[in-house]
């Protein structure tokens, strides 16, 4: 290829990407820039912006409501990434089998996926309604009295743990599905001839080749986690007492309820560090792991 031609190649490849780039700086870059500015920045959104350097990293690092809102973020981190996972894998076993009808269950458990994160919530936040909801109807009638769910501060985020473990968990299974039948058949033939038990063949087989898929729905699954948001502000706006409040709620509070953009601003830049600092944690975790196995 001439340098000519080349150069029309790359020129071609630059107009037909350019759409492309100049959204993402629109509307990606931009933002993300002017975040970090404002971080370092008072703002009301409506007056002039003041620099106040890192005034807003020290506040937020000290703030009791921040320390509040991370020590409950970790908390539905710590109740909703195991249960999605191992529920998830479940699932996908129940449902690789050679069952009548699987597909339609495998188009069942995805529903909650693509339903909207509005609808879920307001029909999650009915059913755990002490009074008049299902599941505490449900418990009665076993002879439990149910728990007050997402009026009491002991309970609530144990409510907003269900509802997302229960919207989330389609797309986990069908990961975990798409994992499981890229696994060769003849290694459970063999398995079987040499007299291994269906729980033997799952701990020396099955969970093994599944591991690059566990880290991955591990991963996206705590990324996701560390950002929730919906569930929590239609159900709870972050009650009772604080008890649901996260860290993007609590942005979101300063940020369009009190009017504190830069504070805002530092607080959504503490949480990305964290954040990419346990997604480096996974992965030099995961490398590790792989160095030994080999």
């Amino acid at each position: 290829m001439s340098p000519a031609a080349g150069r029309s190649k790359y020129l071609a490849l630059a107009v037909l990407l350019l759409p492309s780039l100049a959204g993402m700086v629109v509307f990606l870059m931009a933002p993300v820039l002017s975040s970090l500015v404002l971080s370092f920045s008072q703002w009301d959104l409506i007056g002039e912006i003041h620099w106040v350097g890192i005034d807003n990293y020290l506040t937020a690092l000290a703030d009791p409501a921040v320390l509040g809102a991370l020590r409950n973020t970790l908390t539905f981190i710590l109740g909703y990434l195991p249960s999605v996972v191992i529920i998830a894998l479940g699932l996908a076993l129940l449902l690789n089998r050679r069952i009548r009808g699987r597909v339609v269950f495998r188009a069942i458990y995805f529903v909650p996926v693509v339903t909207s994160w509005v609808a879920v919530s307001l029909i999650w936040k009915w059913l755990l309604n002490p009074q008049y909801g299902l599941i505490n109807f449900a418990l009665g009638a076993i002879g439990i009295k149910g728990p007050g769910w997402l009026f009491d501060p002991a309970w609530a985020m144990t409510g907003v743990i269900l509802t997302s473990v229960w919207k989330d968990i389609g797309f986990v299974t069908v990961i975990y599905l798409a994992g499981l039948q890229d696994i060769p058949e003849p290694l459970y033939e063999a398995a079987a001839l040499d007299g291994a038990t269906p729980w033997q063949r799952f701990w020396a087989i099955t969970f093994p080749m599944l591991a690059p898929t566990t880290f991955f729905v591990t991963t996206i699954s705590l990324i996701s986690s560390f950002q929730v948001f919906d569930q929590v502000w239609i159900m709870t706006q972050g009650g009772p007492a604080g008890a649901t409040s996260v860290m993007v709620e609590l942005i979101y509070k300063n940020a369009f309820s009190y009017y504190k953009m830069g504070y805002a601003s530092a607080i959504s830049w503490v949480l990305f560090a964290l954040i990419f600092a346990v997604t480096i944690a996974q992965n030099l975790l995961q490398k590790k792991l792989d160095r030994s196995d080999g």
